[in-house]
């Protein structure tokens, strides 16, 4: 899932552990990081998701408690860096005990953006959050231990709520009051338009308007200069998360008063920024018109659009939302690689691996931690400016299968799902 609270990495933190920059070009000395990897744990299910991360290294996700089984129900949570993950609840309360919540960010106070269900109808029998419940959606802020809703555009009925800069404006996207039924091409079940939006301190919501021509669209990430980022296009071409996998036809950034710009294309149709660092980056994924497949991209001011690549051997390659770009310009992502080996069918699930772009390639994290790790990591979720990373990956214990190793060959006889923190750790010199 991609719907997550508390922002900080002490400055100490910053000053002690190096960004250990790739050196110089193929063929030279360089240092490679090691990683130190801690398993975040569940709510007392079987999967949780790790989806932000803040400079102090604290986590926002979503968790399964015990009662939670279908692999869609999650509760909200964050982790403070050690000990149990803090439930966050739901805006449904106690009068929803079945209701769902993902959460997002944090930033540095502390303050999270969630989605969550009311454990209301959807008037339109809309399913906005995406857990098959039909529920009412709206986003949310997590702040002074309290859930604080957001609500969408007048006439609207959802909203969603994705990252959250440091002075507690949020990204994220809301229904309007225009019915349009090329709604349901792009997202199934959706009845009413929606629009990228952005949330003052005070909850007060505002439009960031789609592109010239377009008529919706939605945001992900946002800065501390209130820039935000994410897709624009029409109602039968933009497809909603978590409901879908997020796509549009225009990757967008919003500057601060709420001007949208086109970033451009990599010759394909999909194209979606996902985040933006402080300096005004962004990264986010394209269709490549030289294979057809989706790639990662970094889009500067300077540069402009520029393809990352895919993974070798990968049909998909992502920088999933929605701080997967930090101020030095790393990359968080995942790729999906055919499954291949001993025990593989036609139908067998792909092969999930996390990775990190850096210096113009990819690294599989899985090679930089313990060879003895519990936990194989499937998705590199979120980045913060120290290097650490926040994912979720197999608990290697729990397969059902260990020869050969069932987290490489076949992941579905892996049924336990862990959220993870990675914190770089040691330098290797080695030959690249």
């Amino acid at each position: 899932m991609k719907s997550i609270t508390l922002f900080l990495v002490a400055v100490a933190s910053l000053l002690a552990i190096p960004l250990l920059q790739a050196q110089e070009q193929q063929g030279k000395a360089r240092s490679v990081r090691r990683y130190e990897l801690v398993d975040v744990g569940t709510l007392g299910g079987a999967y949780s998701y790790g989806l932000g991360i803040n400079e102090l290294g604290w986590i926002a996700g979503s968790a399964a408690t015990q009662s939670q089984t279908n692999g869609l129900a999650q509760s909200a949570f964050l982790w403070y860096g050690g000990g149990p993950l803090q439930e966050l609840g739901t805006l449904g309360g106690r009068d929803c005990p079945d209701c769902s919540s993902e959460a997002g960010g944090p930033n540095f106070w502390g303050e999270s953006a969630l989605i969550s269900e009311t454990g209301k109808p959807d008037p339109n029998g809309e399913d906005f959050c995406g857990f098959g419940t039909h529920r009412q959606c709206l986003g949310a802020v997590w702040g002074d231990w309290r859930l604080t809703a957001l609500e969408p555009f007048a006439g609207g009925h959802n909203s969603q709520a994705y990252w959250l800069d440091d002075f507690g404006r949020v990204a994220g996207f809301a229904e309007t009051n225009h019915r349009d039924p090329t709604c349901e091409t792009g997202t199934p079940n959706q009845v009413l338009q929606f629009e990228a939006a952005i949330w003052n301190s005070n909850g007060e919501i505002r439009e960031l308007p789609p592109l010239q021509g377009d008529t919706v669209g939605f945001a992900f990430g946002i800065n501390n200069q209130g820039q935000a980022v994410g897709t624009s296009g029409l109602c039968s071409n933009v497809s909603l998360p978590p409901n879908e996998e997020p796509a549009g036809p225009h990757a967008v950034l919003w500057e601060a008063d709420g001007t949208p710009i086109n970033l451009g294309t990599l010759g394909g149709t999909y194209n979606l920024a996902t985040s933006i660092n402080e300096h005004g980056d962004v990264d986010g994924n394209a269709q490549s018109a030289q294979d057809g497949n989706i790639h990662p991209f970094l889009w500067t001011k300077d540069a402009g659009i520029q393809d990352l690549g895919a993974y070798p051997g990968a049909f998909l390659t992502i920088a999933p939302c929605c701080h997967t770009l930090n101020d030095w310009r790393q990359v968080a992502a995942f790729a999906a690689l055919p499954c291949t080996g001993t025990g593989c069918r036609a139908s067998s699930p792909p092969n999930f691996r996390a990775l990190l772009w850096e210096d113009g390639s990819y690294t599989d994290l899985n090679t930089l931690v313990a060879a003895d790790s519990p936990v194989y990591l499937q998705s590199a979720e979120s980045i913060n400016d120290a290097g650490q990373i926040t994912g979720y990956g197999l608990v290697k214990s729990a397969c059902t299968v260990q020869s050969p190793p069932a987290w490489l060959v076949n992941q579905a006889a892996c049924p336990v799902i862990h959220a993870f923190v990675l914190k770089p750790a040691i330098l290797v010199s080695g030959q690249r």
